[in-house]
């Protein structure tokens, strides 16, 4: 059976601001998807959060966005190409000096929101950030939804394709995930969360909002962090995997 890696949304505060539990959750995740500072982050929250993975042997991963403070990342916008791809290797590299100072790296790359959703499709925003990411590094891997643009892209630039899937999010027959405005598209049942985890895990299968099983193969399984009761969750999902005989580690 594949290992799978469990990723986490993390560093996601603005000065006194915090949304996640960064330190407990960094107790169950392999991997931290920190963010830039471009959706959530500050140099302050950036550091720490470097500094309490490498403790920890969690993987660092850059989580870059479009420029949404204020929307959160998830607010579409229209952005140019070489602006982006510049904007994505800042991100990369601001994340990069802290990861160094705690003695670990900027081991793989994640968009974020909006950003994440239009690479899915967009070839032209996809390659951007696939630029900005060969900019930083060429060696880099991408996380993304399988079956996108943006893996597409990253895997003829020479650049490792790292799927990953959603256990608390619904999926369309074709694979992508519910738009967050409809009902229904962020899953909150912590039992229906656990169970999916495994059979995404165990045979890389989910069920569609329409009720149909779709193949959704990944080696990474993202937990957000920002939901209610979000570290509790994510214990029950790792200790599932675990007795279900899933070995649980890092894809980096």
């Amino acid at each position: 059976m594949t290992p799978i890696d469990l990723n986490a949304d993390l560093g996601e505060g603005f000065g006194r601001w915090r949304l996640t539990d960064d330190e407990r959750l960094l107790s169950v995740v392999t991997s931290a998807n920190v963010a830039c500072g471009f959706h959530a982050g500050d140099a302050a929250t950036m550091r720490r959060v470097c500094e309490l993975a490498a403790e920890r042997g969690v993987t660092i991963g850059a989580q870059v966005s479009y420029r949404d403070l204020a929307g959160f990342g998830r607010r579409a916008m229209d952005v140019p190409p070489a602006e982006l791809t510049a904007e994505v290797a800042y991100q990369i590299g601001a994340l990069e000096v802290f990861a160094r100072a705690a003695g670990a790296r900027v081991a793989y790359v994640k968009p974020h929101g909006a950003l994440y959703n239009r690479v899915v499709h967009d070839e032209e925003q996809a390659r951007a950030v696939v630029e900005g990411v060969l900019l930083v590094d060429d060696s880099l891997p991408v996380l993304g939804l399988p079956g996108s643009r943006l893996l597409e892209l990253a895997a003829k630039a020479g650049l490792p394709d790292v799927p990953e899937a959603f256990a608390d999010r619904a999926y369309t027959d074709q694979g992508t995930l519910v738009p967050r405005a409809r009902e229904g598209a962020v899953l909150t049942d912590p039992a229906t969360v656990v169970e999916r985890s495994v059979s995404l895990a165990r045979s890389g299968t989910v069920v569609a909002d329409s009720g149909s099983r779709i193949d959704v193969r990944a080696r990474s399984l993202c937990l957000h962090g920002d939901t209610p009761g979000a570290v509790e969750l994510a214990g029950r999902v790792r200790r599932r995997l675990e007795a279900a005989g899933v070995r649980v580690e890092s894809f980096a």
